[in-house]
């Protein structure tokens, strides 16, 4: 499946195909399976999955211990 992360950081969005259990928590870690240079934007700065163009927040049970709160979007 193909998914879009977006980086705050950096303000880029790049689209990796991955199966859908595994969950890029990092700009390092989308780099690194879309195969791009992550530039000047640390490894480690968060990403967040994008579904429509949207944040898309997971909310599974247990899952989301070390995610960011999620922000209200205004419409």
């Amino acid at each position: 499946m193909f998914y879009q992360y977006y980086c705050e950081k950096n303000k880029r969005t790049v689209e990796v195909a991955h199966p859908a259990r595994i969950r890029l928590k990092t700009w390092g870690e989308v780099c690194g399976l879309a195969g791009i240079d992550p530039g000047k934007t640390p490894a480690a700065a968060p990403v967040v999955r994008l579904i429509g163009g949207m944040p898309f927040i997971e909310k599974l049970k247990g899952l989301d211990k070390d995610a960011p709160p999620p922000k209200k979007l205004s419409l």
